[in-house]
C-alpha cells in the first residue's frame, strides 16, 4: 500500500513550472529559472484512488492531497522550494470487527528543495537548462494516530517520523510553441519506530504543446496548452524491524494527459495519470487513477 500513499506528496515535491506565460510540467519537474527575487505560488489538489486488492481484507483506499509549494528565487542560478502538505486517508477494510473505515486527516510532512542551474544555453525563442536539485522531508506530520484497532499501520499516517533526504536532477528545452522536460530523481528513506520506507526512484517526461492561438502576436493574453507526460516509479521494499515486508515495493508506469490555460501571471492545470504498468510485490495495493487540478501564481 506504501507505493500508493506516498506518491501523492512525492511526486508533488518535483512539480515545480515555470515562470511567465509557459505551461510547465504538471506532474514533473522543470528545470527553467525564477527570477531573482521572484515568488511563486502552487497549489494542487490530488484525488487517488485504489480498489484492486487481491486479498480476503478488500482494501479500498481514497487519498487526497493538498500541497502548496512556494518557490522564491534568490538568483538567476538558485532556486529555493517549500512543500506544505494537506493529507486526508481513507481506507475501507475488513477486520475482526466488521467492515471499517481507518485513516486520518492533516498537516503531512514538509519538504523542501534546493536547485542550482550549473548548464544553460539560450538564443532567442529557445533555451536549455540543466538543474541539479537536492532536498529533505521533514517529519512535521502527526505519526502517532490511533483507533479503535490500535495504532494506525504507518502507511495511513500523515507523518513517516523520518528525515529522508532526495536528489536529483532536470533537464528543460523550452521554444516558444514547446516545452520538454525530463527529470530523475531518488528519495533514501530512513528508518523511525522501527520501520523504514523502502527507497524511491523516478524517471519523469513531460511535454507541452501550444495550442492556441496558432501563430503569437502582441498582446496575445493567453495560451492553451495539451500536455503528454509520463513517470516511471520504484520502491523498494518496506522494511518492519529490518525484515522486508513482502507485500511492498515495486514498479509503475504512468501516462498522464492533461491540459493548461496559461495567462502572463496565472496557470491553471488538470491531469489524469492512468497507470499502465503496475509490476507490484505480494497484495501490494494497485492504483485506478490520480486525477490532479492546481494553479500557479507569479508575483
Amino acid at each position: 500500500m506504501d507505493h500508493v500513499i506516498r506518491s501523492a506528496s512525492f511526486a508533488f515535491v518535483f512539480s515545480l513550472g515555470a515562470t511567465g506565460a509557459f505551461a510547465g510540467p504538471i506532474t514533473s519537474n522543470s528545470a527553467l529559472p525564477v527570477r531573482e527575487g521572484g515568488v511563486i505560488l502552487r497549489g494542487q489538489t490530488k484525488l487517488m484512488r485504489i480498489s484492486d486488492d487481491p486479498s480476503p481484507m478488500d482494501r479500498d483506499l481514497t487519498v487526497w492531497a493538498a500541497p502548496t509549494v512556494l518557490v522564491y528565487g534568490l538568483n538567476s542560478k538558485f532556486t529555493i522550494f517549500g512543500v506544505f502538505p494537506y493529507l486526508d486517508k481513507k481506507l475501507e477494510v475488513n477486520t475482526p470487527l466488521g467492515r471499517m473505515t481507518r485513516g486520518d486527516s492533516g498537516l503531512g510532512d514538509l519538504r523542501f528543495l534546493f536547485r542550482y542551474t550549473v548548464w544553460q544555453w539560450d538564443r532567442r525563442g529557445e533555451t536549455l537548462r540543466l538543474a541539479p536539485f537536492i532536498g529533505l522531508k521533514v517529519p512535521s506530520g502527526n505519526d502517532e494516530a490511533s483507533d479503535i484497532l490500535g495504532r494506525l499501520p504507518a502507511t495511513l499516517q500523515l507523518g513517516s517520523g523520518s528525515w529522508d533526504p532526495i536528489i536529483g536532477t532536470v533537464f528543460s528545452w523550452q521554444t516558444l510553441p514547446w516545452e520538454f522536460d525530463v527529470s530523475g530523481s531518488y528519495k533514501i528513506n530512513t528508518e523511525a519506530y522501527n520501520f523504514d520506507f523502502g527507497d524511491e526512484a523516478r524517471l519523469d517526461f513531460s511535454f507541452q504543446y501550444r495550442l492556441l492561438p496558432n501563430e503569437l502576436g502582441e498582446g496575445t493574453p493567453s495560451f492553451l496548452y495539451g500536455v503528454i507526460e509520463s513517470a516511471l516509479e520504484w520502491r523498494g521494499h518496506s522494511e518492519l524491524s529490518e525484515n522486508d515486508d513482502p507485500n511492498s515495493g515495486g514498479t509503475t508506469w504512468y501516462i498522464a494527459p492533461g491540459i493548461q490555460f496559461v495567462t502572463t501571471r496565472m496557470v491553471f492545470e488538470a491531469a489524469v495519470q492512468i497507470p499502465v504498468v503496475q509490476n507490484l510485490h505480494g497484495n501490494a495495493l494497485k492504483t485506478d487513477f490520480i486525477l490532479t487540478t492546481g494553479f500557479r501564481f507569479n508575483f
